[in-house]
């Protein structure tokens, strides 16, 4: 999955895919992969989530050893087309700098996607166009939730149709081709293990291959529940919780029914224990429906957040997704 060009990491809002995509750049970086993580429309979760300051807007920031992060605004990325494809910097300044063209352009539906997918391929290239710029081995993509993200990787074709000919036309027919090859460009979707993000995920799956031929590379489910009693500890708790139930019943009839279990915090932390068993179970089978409709495995990764902040933890992300790689590795 790291030795693609391009990974694009997509999923329903509320997943963690920042997170998770954060968490693949500091693994591919161990592995020696110079990398960066490109977000879209102006955002900076990355670097936030990785404990660095954002860098300038439109930059190719450093984050740690070996992976970069860039925001990219759909404006730089115009202004950055125009001084490469006209001949004069002049007139691609006049242009860049005019606000009747920006507002024409940002009024067209779907420029802002073309734009930023341009970029993008633009940093997975070996041969690089923008001046002094160096490649990198690998690129991810923190895209848009899934159905925005599905429309940002479409938007080369989309554009290439509608102009027919000319070198917009040129250039988005360039772009679509590259971004489907799965041997330059893989897709990883991130769920949550509920129905919801599941049902969405399994969508994803089917309309990427419509749209652009491209099947998932990999799945992530993320913040999983740990496995904290097996099925003899659960009869365990079932037996102490009854004979707690059956205990407060006979009690209650000396005490005219004063005597209950709400008060009593053994009986509370034996529900809590298969209240907590029950979720465990439910995801799991959220995660086994995911399999049998995507025809993956899904990568697990376990609810990981920081005791003093309450955030999600990406180095423990990155050794989990580390170990599970290493895995599957070995097994294929």
């Amino acid at each position: 999955m790291l030795r693609r060009r391009l990974l694009v990491v997509t999923g329903k809002g509320g997943t963690g895919k920042s997170t998770v995509a954060a968490a693949l750049g500091v693994v591919a970086a161990r592995e020696g992969r110079r990398t960066i993580v490109a977000e879209v429309a102006q955002r900076t979760d990355v670097p936030g989530s990785l404990g660095a300051a954002a860098g300038e807007p439109f930059a190719e920031t450093p984050l740690r050893d070996g992976l970069w992060h860039i925001s990219i605004d759909p404006a730089d990325a115009l202004r950055e087309y125009l001084h490469d494809q006209l001949p004069s910097d002049t007139l691609a300044r006049m242009l860049g700098g005019s606000r009747s063209f920006a507002l024409l352009a940002s009024a067209t539906p779907g420029l802002a996607e073309l734009l930023s997918m341009g970029k993008v391929w633009e940093l997975a290239q070996a041969q690089r166009r923008t001046r002094a710029s160096q490649p990198y081995d690998l690129v991810i993509l923190d895209a848009p939730a899934t159905g925005h993200g599905l429309a940002t990787l479409a938007a080369p074709s989309a554009f290439a149709r509608a102009a027919a000919a000319g070198p917009v036309a040129r250039q988005g027919r360039l772009i679509h081709d590259w971004l489907t090859d799965p041997r330059n460009t893989g897709v990883l979707a991130v769920a949550r293990a509920e129905a919801l993000p599941v049902a969405e995920t399994i969508a994803l799956a089917g309309d990427l291959r419509a749209q652009l031929g491209l099947e998932l590379e990999a799945l992530v489910v993320n913040g999983l529940s740990p496995p904290r009693f097996g099925r003899e500890e659960e009869g365990r708790l079932r037996k102490a919780l009854a004979a707690r139930e059956g205990s407060a019943a006979a009690g209650a009839t000396h005490e005219s029914g004063a005597a209950h279990e709400s008060g009593n915090p053994v009986a509370f932390a034996l529900e809590l224990a298969l209240a907590d068993l029950a979720v465990a179970r439910g995801e799991r089978r959220q995660v086994e429906r995911l399999r049998r409709a995507v025809g993956l495995t899904p990568l697990r990764l376990p609810f990981a957040v920081k005791e003093e902040s309450g955030e999600v933890d990406p180095g423990v992300l990155a050794d989990a997704l580390s170990r599970t790689l290493a895995r599957s590795e070995a097994r294929a």
